[in-house]
């Protein structure tokens, strides 16, 4: 399916708000004067007609028009900033990044890399792009990002193959695949010696708390030497999330698989 090109809004809406306050001004400026003094300067009857309308006012219509729209995609770019940096700092577990819709997920995700540095262009938000739902650029090269929100199956080899068939679409230099779950044994034997990483659930979770300005004591890491920073393990078993637990007759805490009863791994806390 064809997406649907962007208007100017869109398009504007997409740069730093600083940016659309700016190109309002400049674009006002631009229509309002110097339009006018440019169609005087070329000479000749129509070019000066043109211009001396241009400076009675025939102009201000069109000028404010255009800063109206700039201001207008700089707010739409301002909430929107405001939006992804709030979906990124209030994200505390595995649970929460599961609770969010597909669409909030790939902003928080596109926010998360941004805050390392990444230019960050958001292909998947406005429909199908073939499986790429992030661009980055830092350093002079270009990952392409899929964003997979699964947490009841693990992400199969064949979407690691078809990421890995874009790289020379899209000329770029590495893929990422981020999932709150985990990838089959297939999917990681095929990366390996490739420009590929998959970024499970641990991972994923660390580089957003990485990312977060802030870490309220209440969404600090549960203690547990053998997680990765005190985040949840991963089920080996059916790629969910693990929740800690205690043994009613020991007080022993242990592992266990949030998919309880349906899946009933466990691990040693």
């Amino acid at each position: 399916m064809a997406r649907r090109k962007d208007g100017g809004i869109e398009v504007v809406s997409r740069l730093p708000w600083q940016a659309g306050v700016v190109l309002g001004i400049v674009s006002y400026v631009g229509v309002r004067y110097i339009l006018a003094w440019f169609l005087s300067a070329l000479g000749g009857p129509v070019g000066q007609s043109l211009g001396q309308q241009l400076r009675q006012g025939s102009s201000t219509a069109v000028a404010c028009l255009l800063l109206g729209m700039c201001w207008v995609a700089a707010l739409i770019s301002y909430m929107d900033s405001r939006r992804r940096s709030q979906l990124l700092e209030t994200q505390s577990s595995l649970n929460s990044l599961g609770a969010i819709d597909w669409r909030e997920f790939e902003m928080l995700v596109g926010e998360a890399f941004r805050r390392q540095g990444y230019a960050v262009k958001e292909t998947g938000l406005g429909g199908a792009d073939g499986g790429v739902d992030l661009m980055l650029r830092k350093d002079g090269a270009m990952t392409l990002v899929q964003c997979k929100q699964w947490r009841t199956k693990l992400v199969d080899v064949r979407v690691v193959r078809e990421m890995y068939g874009l790289l020379g679409h899209h000329r770029a230099d590495a893929v990422k695949i981020v999932a709150i779950g985990n990838y089959t044994d297939d999917a990681q034997q095929f990366v390996q010696g490739k420009p590929i990483e998959l970024i499970h659930g641990n991972a994923l979770l660390e580089m957003v708390r990485e990312s977060q300005r802030t870490v309220p004591s209440r969404y600090r890491p549960v203690k547990a030497p053998e997680a990765i920073m005190g985040l949840e393990p991963i089920c080996p078993v059916c790629g969910r999330s693990m929740v800690q637990r205690s043994n009613q007759r020991s007080g022993k805490t242990f592992w266990g698989c949030s998919g309880y009863p349906a899946c009933r791994s466990t691990r040693v806390a």
